[in-house]
């Protein structure tokens, strides 16, 4: 009888197939519990090691000048080991803590729910509360011996030398699970820079993290550190950061736009650096410190103001230029040869083509361009964007004629953002011709339809920031530098971005005639109540920007000395009415404290009406204070 057809030979080899089998799962089981599962690897070290986080001290950020601006203190935090904890005093515990027992199991709930701590693990420690000040942390370092599996891990906290600059230096914060998902460096409790320069410039600014691996005994009693400290890796600090910003003059652009709605950027021509960004309203930032609670309540009751202290309107703000716009449209038609030095416009009171709309203060007439710019004249920006539009010796269309007027436009920095190093930076708009023609669904509408951004007001939108940029760039003849916060970073190379030349593409010649024209306006045109002379000659223009929400904003742009530039500067004030109302004297306070250090006693009533006017709106409803695209 053949072997293999027995029933109790087949039999056989079944039952040791399935035994193997077996014996097979068996050993992958212990080889995943023992080598590859984490939970088991972590309880296996917990009983020999204690790993301690060893956190790094943030990097200080120091102004222009060298002042210290931003700097850390020690703060606390309560770890737990929860295979460690064993019976101990609950209530004692709450009361050393100064917390009641629904808030302990809170904090315990919060730390044990994965969806809040993804990385929780009974074997690990893990954040139970964090910002013990200096007095709790000594009250349980006392008691500690009482609490089996807890410990206090050591850390820092954010603290300001001067109460301005919150919109700029930004905060930090409790990292969110999003974030921890991102970058593994992040774990529960640690914290984040959340706005500003502590967003920007977080990896710079959060340095590394080290660890220091205790050896403990059979009992879990720590007994030293595991081979003298052989595996131990050091903290190592984050870098210190130097900004442009004098701190002196942010402080004092922040007096003078007490209770006002708007912003001041002063630029250093040579170089991009901002010297000075003030956005008002703003905060003290040392609201947005401590622990979670008091930091809660305070990002509550700043969201819920109606004048959004929390919005940088300095690079996020949205505002017709008004005429602060028309050196760029004249250096435009002079580079396109649409117009010379020596076109003459006629004006009288208005653009006649459209019936004297838009409307023009009375002046001479016909002027040429450097006049037009002393006296802001709203027709002869008209007439050059309609002798542009309508050039078929140069252009085959509107609409290839728009489209190289809004280039030499991004050219000069408008309509995207600048790359300033701050999170939250609007490009605004500049409309090409597609724009256009999908409203008026034809391509062959003219510049009577669009004449109002020949003025800087219609679509044509932008942030203060790109105001004094523009100043920058007439200053420099021609070219900018990135607009940027940080001037030094320790140890560390600025990039190439903030030390690359941005040219307009427009001649150095058409760059001086717009200069000269500025000069005139500060000696004899809209903005002589910024004429410094003989202290310094300033160069400047002067925009009253339309805004269908109530009063005109106010608006300022320029730059000084006229030769050699050592700073630009544009100002802008919501519902401020005509730029020389409130923009100009604004200006003029900041140029002398810039120059000086001081502000002279000849200007002291100056400076005392401009900080004890008040010019907010009644009611503050909307989003942003700004005027959106108008699809007229």
């Amino acid at each position: 009888m053949n072997s293999n057809s027995n029933p109790l030979s087949r039999r056989r080899y079944v039952i040791a197939a399935v035994i193997v089998i077996i014996i097979l799962v068996y050993v992958g089981q212990l080889f995943k519990l023992q080598l590859m599962s984490p939970q088991y690897r972590d309880y296996a070290d917990s009983n020999a090691f204690l790993r301690r986080t060893l956190y790094p001290a943030r990097g200080a950020i120091y102004d222009r000048n060298g002042k210290l601006l931003v700097y850390n203190r020690p703060t606390y935090d309560v770890m737990m080991v929860v295979r460690e904890m064993k019976q101990f005093d609950t209530l004692d515990f709450c009361r050393t803590l100064d917390i009641d027992m629904e808030r302990f199991h809170a904090l315990n709930a919060d730390m044990r729910d994965r969806r809040k701590n993804p990385g929780y693990s009974s074997y690990t420690p893990q954040l139970f509360m964090s910002q013990l000040n200096v007095e709790e942390y000594g009250l349980l370092q006392e008691k500690l011996y009482k609490f089996p599996g807890i410990y206090i891990q050591g850390r820092t906290e954010r603290q300001y030398n001067y109460s301005n600059m919150g919109l700029i230096l930004g905060y930090v914060a409790e990292v969110d699970k999003n974030k921890m998902a991102a970058d593994p460096y992040y774990m529960r409790g640690d914290y984040v820079g959340k706005s500003g320069i502590e967003l920007s410039h977080e990896e710079d600014l959060r340095g590394e993290k080290g660890v220091e691996i205790l050896l403990r005994d059979a009992h879990g009693r720590v007994q030293g550190k595991y081979e003298d400290g052989a595996h131990d890796k050091a903290p190592v600090s984050g870098k210190d950061l130097t900004l442009g910003i004098d701190i002196d003059l942010q402080a004092y652009g922040e007096q003078l736009m007490h209770n006002k709605v708007g912003a001041i950027v002063m630029i250093d021509p040579k170089t991009g650096e901002i010297l000075c960004m003030v956005s008002a309203p703003t905060y003290d930032p040392v609201l947005l410190t401590g622990k979670s609670s008091d930091f809660s309540d305070n990002y509550r009751q700043l969201v819920n103001n109606p004048f959004k202290p929390l919005i940088n309107r300095a690079i996020a703000g949205t505002y017709p230029p008004g005429s602060t716009f028309k050196p760029a449209q004249g250096l435009v038609f002079l580079q396109e040869g649409i117009i010379t030095p020596q076109t003459l416009y006629s004006c009288y009171g208005g653009y006649p083509p459209l019936g004297g709309r838009p409307a023009c203060h009375p002046h001479g007439s016909p002027l040429a361009l450097q006049a037009a710019l002393a006296t802001s004249c709203n027709s002869y920006f008209c007439y050059g964007l309609n002798a542009m539009l309508n050039n078929r010796s140069k252009y085959e269309s509107v609409t290839a004629a728009f489209d190289v007027w809004r280039d030499y436009m991004v050219k000069l920095g408008y309509g995207y953002p600048l790359g300033v190093d701050l999170p939250s930076e609007k490009g605004r708009f500049i409309p090409n011709s597609k724009f256009y023609t999908n409203f008026f669904k034809t391509d062959r509408w003219n510049a009577h339809r669009i004449i109002s951004i020949a003025i800087g007001q219609g679509e044509i939108l932008a942030t203060p920031l790109q105001i004094a940029n523009m100043g920058a760039m007439i200053a420099n003849r021609g070219y900018y530098y990135t607009p940027h916060v940080v001037k030094e970073r320790k140890g560390a190379a600025l990039e190439s971005t903030y030390t690359t030349r941005h040219d307009s593409g427009i001649n150095r010649e058409y760059f001086e005639l717009t200069v000269e024209g500025m000069a005139d306006a500060v000696t004899m045109g809209t903005c002589r109540g910024i004429n410094l002379s003989p202290l310094v000659e300033v160069c400047g223009k002067t925009g009253t920007s339309q805004n269908p929400h109530g009063d005109d904003h106010s608006v300022f742009m320029g730059f000084a000395p006229k030769d050699d530039p050592q700073v630009a500067i544009a100002v802008l004030v919501e519902n401020g009415r005509f730029g020389a109302t409130n923009a100009v004297p604004i200006a003029r306070l900041m140029l002398q404290k810039f120059f000086r250090g001081e502000i002279p006693e000849s200007d002291q009533w100056l400076e005392t009406s401009i900080i004890n006017r008040a010019i907010l709106p009644h009611v503050y409803t909307r989003n942003l204070p700004v005027n959106k695209p108008s699809n007229r």
